[in-house]
This record gives C-alpha cells, structure tokens and sequence, in this order.
C-alpha cells in the first residue's frame, strides 16, 4: 500500500477519537499493525508538531507524510512499514449501559484502551505486554511469564496449582477490582470474598435443619474461562477492546512446562489440563474471586429459584453449595443433584459428584468443617484439641507447645480463639479464660 494511502488510514483512525495522547493511541493499532514503540513515537511526534487544532483527515494525512518518524518507516532500509488492515469511518465508542440494576453502581470511565491504560496507571505499550495472547502464554519459557506457579498438596491427595501474578501485575488487578469490581454487588446467596459476608454467614443460614445437601463445583477458578470474564466486562457496558483488555489482564494460560509436570506428578487429569491450557481465572490473582462471584450469577439465580420452590435454603461460598431444610430434602435428593448439575453445565462449571453429601440431623452437620445441628459451633474434637492445648500453655509454657515452630505462635492461638468466639461466644469464653492466664513470657 502506498504511503499516501497508508498516512489517510492513519488519519482517518486517529480522528475518530478526541485529539489526545490517550485516545490516538487507543485507535492507531485498530488501523495499522506495528509495534506499540513505533505507535508511541508517531503520536509524541505528531502532538510536537503543534498543529493538532487545525487538522482534518487531508491535514493530518499531509502532516504524516512529511512526519520524520512515518518517513523512516518506509525509506531507511531497517524501516518496518506499518500495514493498514482497518479502516475507520464510525465515530469513538463510549461506554454503553449496563442491566438496570446495575446502573446506580460507579464505573471508571474506560471507553479506549488509551483510556484504561491512563487508569490503571500503565502507557500502552506496557499494557500491552501483560495482555498478551492465550498461545504465547502456553509457549513462552518461565522466566518470561507475569505469574510464579506454587503446586501445594491436597489433602485428599493430588496437587492444587497456585498462580500468583507477579507484583507488578498484581499491583493493575488490584486497580481492577478497587475500582470496578469491587463496586458490582454479587449474588446474595454468595458468601465467599464478599465484604460483610463470611463462611460464618455460610454456616449460619443452615443452622438447626433437618436434611443439608451439599455439592462441590470441579475446578471453581479454572472452569472460569476467558470468554466468559470478556462477557462479564461487555456486560458492563465496555466497548469490545476495553472488555478485551480486561479480561486478558485478569486470566491466564498455564504454560506447558507446568501441565507437565502436573501431569508428570499424577495430580492432573485430561480434563483439568484442559481448563488450565485455556485461558481461566487463577487462582491466586486478586481479581479472580470477585469476578468468579460475578460470573457464577445465573447460576446463583437458579440455584435459588429452585430452593425457594422448594421452601429451601441456599448459600455458595466459592465451590461449595449448601442447600438445608425439611425432611423432604432427603427424598428429592436425586432429582434435586440433577438440577443442579444441569444448571452447572449450562453455566460454564461442573459439579464433582464424587462429594455430593446428604446429611440429616441424626449425623454431624458440618459446613465449611463448622458444625450447624443446632447453631454454628466448632467441631466437639476440635474444640477439646483447642481447650487442652491453651491448658498446657497455661501451666507449662506456651513454647512448649508449639511443636511446629510456628513464627506467630501467640496471634496463631488468638486467632483460633476469636474464631470460636464468632461461632459460639457463650461456649468459647471458656477458652478466652484458659487464653487470659498464659504468660507469653515462658
């Protein structure tokens, strides 16, 4: 393509949006595939020029064909031509309305990618590099990653994969989730990483019934798949390129060196393989929870529709579904199970059948390892366990005790105490008693 062609494309994309750094930058690559330096320096040059009040398609186009960085491109023989492979007539998109009830909620205003690298506090370019595709994630050697990988056991046996966004990329989910996510309500019956609500509230909603079915989701976070996080973002109003953005900024591709060794190790089957070397939700990324709530809303929505049909209770905290009431329960049991594994699959997740309970209150009720028969209580055996240890602080010295060599050992014990005291405070005062007479000195 010629170079007046190329420098009217150019022109015809940069106008499109207001005349600022940001938002050129935004359309350029929409127009031209180069490199995000070139990009930066075609702008920079073009804004020194000083004659930004003054342009039209024909005068920016002029002004590019004599604009030393575009000149180099095509006539220094290390020059790499910019290719046109977009042409711009519309105008720049804005955001567009969310769901109604979601339109009181306050969302940064992100209509460009130009936009959204200015708020997350990043230039383009650098945005660029952590948004990089699902393929290049998978190949690319560690050392070249934005993630660390932590494989921790399971205690039902197998490994679960950590992956921890490196600070620096951490530091833009956290913008991402103070500034939008952070501010989109979830479902009511969503218990986990919500503010005001904890597993005690779990627990508690399920206190003193007579039957409780629990279900596991398979994989919570890996089942979340880029498309549907790039489906939450467009839900709330932003433009395809911004949704984009976002939602590589927020999920990854396990690379295969990691699958193999998974593998390798016999904690990863064919199916979860699968999920990890698509892009999903890691777990370990700020990010990842919030918009895990989010796009388990449906979800959430049918889930609870079938409980109140049939004069149920329902809570989700992460991958754990609850739902508690009568006697009836128990003899819908199936029907109810297939429900909700149908509801799962229609909705992206899976449920693990292999941990599907159906507990009645003849047997222990435990949510979340809290005992609910009659109200939210520590297990009887862990409670003993808790009680005898703060006794031997009390009379034989708390350093005694700390038989793993925990580096906090003090704020280890008042912690497992203020949990019991959130579950049962009548109960609990007794350890608090055994807690107040250990002398920390010892």
């Amino acid at each position: 393509m010629s170079r007046r062609t190329t420098a009217l494309a150019i022109a015809r994309a940069l106008l499109q949006t207001p005349v600022d750094r940001f938002g050129m930058l935004e359309r350029l690559p929409q127009c031209v595939r180069s490199s995000p330096a070139w990009n930066e320096d075609l702008v920079d040059s073009l804004l020194r020029s000083g004659l930004a009040s003054d342009w039209s398609v024909p005068r920016l186009a002029h002004t590019l064909e004599r604009d030393p960085i575009f000149v180099a491109a095509f006539e220094e023989p290390s020059g790499r031509r910019p290719v046109v492979h977009g042409w711009f007539m519309t105008q720049a998109r804005t955001l567009a309305d969310p769901p109604a009830a979601l339109r009181a909620i306050e969302r940064p205003m992100w209509p460009g990618v130009g936009s959204l690298a200015e708020g997350l506090g990043v230039s383009t370019a650098g945005l660029w590099r952590l948004t990089r595709s699902a393929s290049w994630q998978r190949a690319a050697p560690l050392s070249q990653q934005h993630y660390r990988y932590e494989l921790l056991p399971k205690r039902s046996g197998g490994w679960r994969l950590l992956e921890v966004p490196e600070p620096y990329l951490r530091a833009l989910q956290r913008r991402v989730l103070d500034q939008l996510l952070a501010q989109v309500p979830p479902h009511e019956a969503a218990c986990a990483y919500v503010r005001g609500r904890s597993v005690a509230d779990h627990a508690r909603a399920h206190a003193g019934q007579a039957v409780l079915l629990k279900f596991d989701l398979q994989d919570f976070f890996a089942t979340v798949r880029a498309s549907r996080v790039h489906a939450t973002f467009a839900e709330l109003g932003y433009p395809d390129a911004v949704a984009r953005e976002l939602m590589a900024l927020c999920t990854t591709a396990t690379p295969e060196p990691v699958l193999a060794r998974l593998r390798s190790e016999g904690g990863l089957g064919w199916t979860q393989a699968m999920r990890l070397r698509d892009a999903h939700l890691p777990q370990g990324a700020p990010t990842s929870a919030a918009l895990a709530n989010l796009c388990a809303f449906r979800l959430d929505v049918r889930i609870a529709g079938l409980a109140r049909a049939l004069g149920a209770r329902y809570t989700r905290y992460a991958d754990d579904i609850v739902l508690s009431g009568d006697a009836s329960l128990l003899r819908q049991a199936d029907r109810i199970e297939a429900h909700i594994g149908g509801f799962a699959l229609d909705e992206g997740f899976a449920l693990n059948h292999r941990k599907t309970r159906r507990v009645t209150r003849a047997r222990r009720q435990q949510v979340c390892n809290i005992v609910v028969n009659e109200r939210p209580n520590l297990p009887r055996d862990e409670f003993d366990r808790l009680k005898a240890q703060l006794h031997r602080c009390a009379t034989l010295g708390p350093s005694t005790q700390n038989r793993d060599g925990l580096p906090h050992w003090e704020q280890h014990l008042r912690g497992r105490v203020a949990w019991a005291q959130q579950l049962n405070p009548a109960k609990a005062q007794r350890l608090r008693r055994l807690l107040d007479q250990v002398d920390w000195t010892r």
